[in-house]
């Protein structure tokens, strides 16, 4: 069984990568292979394979080649139909808890680290024998907390390659390996043995010198980051999940003429099911009795809800927002629109490419040296007849110093204090991952509907003919919309409440007349309040002012609704999609930050081109399916640029997992939300602005901190190599990078938005 990606494809689920520079070999491995071209994402743990027409290669051939690399590798199993019972929603955790082993490995590891690392930093609090009691609670540490790093660095071994788990390993058990050595055959356990601080340089042959606290507290640093980083990962696949439970759960369809309600599973191609308003559309289909009025906004990203009769085709997860439907199905489960696009989104991820972590670049080069360099140092002693002693001793003081400790504090202090001032600001960053797309992104695509603007219609202008006033017709027309379920009826109506100020009457009687408009009688007034055909046909003939007025508001994509009572046209009132008050200082803001603002949406050029005027957006790209929104990214991405880009709706999931940098607006759907990187939890686009300066001011401390943490290394090392390492000078200066790298990622606390969410920002 294969998982097809194209007519020649497989994508793979592969186990055991632990840093990105595992993705690189595997992907290299397979490559290798005759007809493959392998693209193997480390953030999504998975390998889309393209396989030639004549490899003659089956997905058991790649399996087995994965496997020989040192990893593993599935076919990923079909997604499950979506139930209430069966299936999570995006935000509850996946049944089984696979992150609970790790947890406890970071518990053990932590409280027995604490008394370790404490003994040995307070001389005063070394009492007799305490360093066996180091001894005592290190051992579970080393042994069992860096298991995953040391089953990692055999991998690596027997596979001929080096990463961190490689140095960790060695680090952590050169460490423990030494002061076992110091304890027993050394001075070390010699009672009332202190650590005291003394800063000289001079050779020494190790024998007193214990290094319990680094191999412990390394090793707990590390699991805290792995940690924090499986939780990230695993919510990889909450985007897919989130679109799936924008589907109706169940549907009722017609059999024998009566309704009959089973789940939306069941469902057959020319099945005949009912759709009430504020019901959603259970699957693709033709309608084939009613009409009424859809909301399709979050499939296709158009603002004006869009008007359905016999023979039209809706979408499945839309939502009925009008009257009574009967829908016949023409397409169901992974033929659907949404299943497609949930596909556009999983693709999108998986072709994304993996951020190659900083640590695992410049270790490719610094693991190797460290061990070339021990290796070196240990034979150049014994080759100058120093005894075998004091070799060991500069070759276990070279991977010592070399033990990544700050290394291990760098991104996850950092990441960690970043999106905790970031949640303050109401910015949520994933990952680290991200950080390093903000630096790179020149682009800036902005999803119009929900995002530049409010996403809800509203009563925008009130035109009225000679001798009508402006009260008059909102009071009339506002109480007959009242009465209907139409969303341009409610935003008219809500317009007319809030404008007047005063309760609407009560329509003495009302008609709903589908596609056209209503009619009813309101204080004695006969009133027709909708499309211009309406009022024509009733020969109410609309005066040229407002007749100019509605051209006008059509020209700029707006919607006219025209209102008429006792034989007579007499107002146009214009409802649009309101642009936020606050977009047009958010496109200034981004542009401030060298990003180019492009507008993308679903809806008319026209909508689209009036909204970017008022924002001061040059470029519009206007009338895309959330199909053309990935490939407008992607066509951006092949000019060269680097593109980030902020939307909210599910239309746009599948770009923001193409783009580069996807920010999502917590207003919008869990599926966009899930897509992107960055979330925006306000519905104020001038966070996104803040959003990229925060992220760009944490991966700055993280560069900053990896910067100190190697160049002590690189220091140290020669003084290690020629055996002057006093161990002292070691542990005080291993301990300094750490409060260096700690205090330098709580800089990020003091980060300033430029808008505040409230009294504190």
């Amino acid at each position: 069984m294969t998982t097809a990606i194209g007519e020649h494809g497989v994508e793979l689920e592969i186990g055991g990568m632990t840093c990105a520079s595992c993705a690189a070999r595997v992907e290299k491995k397979l490559n290798r292979m005759d007809g493959v071209t392998a693209t193997v994402n480390f953030a999504t743990e998975k390998a889309q394979v393209a396989l030639a027409p004549d490899s003659g290669l089956s997905t058991a051939d790649l399996i087995a080649t994965v496997e020989r690399t040192g990893y593993t590798a599935t076919v990923p199993a079909p997604p499950a139909p979506v139930s209430d019972a069966a299936h999570p929603t995006a935000t509850e955790e996946p049944a089984g808890d696979a992150l609970g082993p790790l947890r406890q490995r970071l518990l053990v590891s932590l409280a027995l680290t604490v008394p370790v690392v404490l003994l040995a930093m307070v001389p005063p609090w070394q009492f007799t024998y305490w360093q066996w009691l180091s001894l005592t609670l290190a051992a579970p540490v080393v042994a069992y907390g860096a298991w995953p790093f040391h089953r990692a660095a055999w991998t690596n071994l027997r596979h001929g390659a080096a990463t961190m788990d490689t140095l960790i390993s060695m680090g952590t058990l050169a460490a423990f390996g030494w002061s076992v050595w110091a304890l027993f055959l050394g001075h070390a356990g010699m009672p009332g043995m202190t650590h005291p601080f003394t800063l000289t340089i001079s050779r020494t042959d190790g024998s007193s010198a214990i290094y319990l606290e680094a191999a412990a507290g390394v090793t707990t640093f590390l699991l805290a980051g792995r940690y924090f980083e499986a939780r990230a990962k695993r919510k990889a696949g909450a985007a897919l999940r989130a679109l799936l439970e924008l589907g109706a759960k169940d549907v009722a369809v017609l059999r024998e003429g009566r309704e009959v309600r089973i789940p939306t599973g069941e469902l057959r191609v020319g099945d005949r099911f009912v759709v009430r308003p504020g019901e959603k559309i259970a699957t693709d289909g033709t309608v084939v009795d009613g009409s009424s009025a859809v909301d399709a906004s979050m499939l296709t990203g158009e603002s004006v809800p869009v008007e359905v009769a016999p023979g039209e085709a809706v979408t499945g997860a839309t939502v009925n927002a009008g009257g009574r439907l009967v829908v016949e199905a023409t397409r169901i489960g992974a033929d659907t629109q949404l299943a497609r696009m949930a596909r556009l989104v999983e693709e999108a991820q998986n072709g994304k490419a993996a951020a190659q972590r900083l640590a695992d670049r410049i270790s490719a080069v610094f693991v190797p040296a460290v061990i070339v360099l021990a290796l070196g140092t240990l034979a150049g002693w014994l080759l100058t007849g120093a005894g075998a002693v004091a070799a060991f001793t500069a070759a276990v003081a070279v991977l010592i110093i070399a033990c990544p400790c700050a290394l291990g504090l760098a991104t996850p202090t950092a990441l960690m204090v970043g999106t905790g001032r970031g949640a303050q600001l109401g910015i949520l960053l994933k990952g680290p991952e991200v950080l390093e797309s903000t630096r790179r992104v020149d682009t800036i695509v902005l999803d119009k509907t929900g995002t530049v603007t409010t996403g809800v219609m509203t009563l925008a202008e009130v035109h009225t003919a000679e001798g009508t006033t402006e009260d008059e017709v909102l009071r009339l027309a506002g109480a007959l919309e009242h009465a209907s379920e139409h969303p341009l009826a409610r935003a008219v109506a809500e317009g007319a409440a809030a404008r007047t100020g005063a309760a609407l009457p009560v329509p003495e009687d009302f008609t709903s007349l589908p596609g056209l408009g209503v009619r009813g009688t309101v204080e004695g007034h006969a009133v027709l309040v909708g499309r211009e055909r309406l009022l024509t046909e009733g020969g109410q003939v609309l005066p040229p002012a407002l007749a100019d007025a509605k051209a006008a508001a059509e020209a700029s994509g707006r919607t006219a609704v025209a209102v008429g009572w006792d034989g007579a046209a007499r107002a146009v009132l214009v409802v649009a999609d309101a642009v936020k008050p606050t977009s047009a200082e958010a496109v200034r803001r981004l542009r401030a930050l060298g990003l180019t603002p492009v507008l993308l949406t679903g809806d008319h050029r026209a909508v689209a081109e009036a909204v970017a005027a008022e924002v001061g957006i040059d470029e519009v790209i206007a009338e895309v399916l959330p199909e053309d929104k990935v490939a407008v990214v992607a066509r951006l991405q092949a000019e060269g640029r680097s593109v980030a880009m902020v939307g909210d709706g599910v239309n746009d999931a599948a770009a923001l997992a193409r783009a580069d940098l996807g920010l999502a607006m917590g207003t919008g759907t869990d599926a966009a939300i899930e897509a992107g990187d960055l979330t925006l939890v306000r519905g104020d686009l001038r966070v996104a602005a803040d959003a990229i300066r925060l992220a760009r001011a944490t991966l700055g401390t993280i560069r900053g901190n990896l910067f100190w943490a190697f160049g002590y290394n690189v220091a140290a090392l020669p003084l290690a190599a020629a055996g002057l390492l006093n161990p002292m000078i070691a542990g005080a200066a291993m301990a300094f990078s750490s409060v260096f790298v700690v205090g330098n990622s709580l800089r990020l606390r003091r980060f300033r938005a430029l808008t505040a969410p409230d009294a504190r920002g």
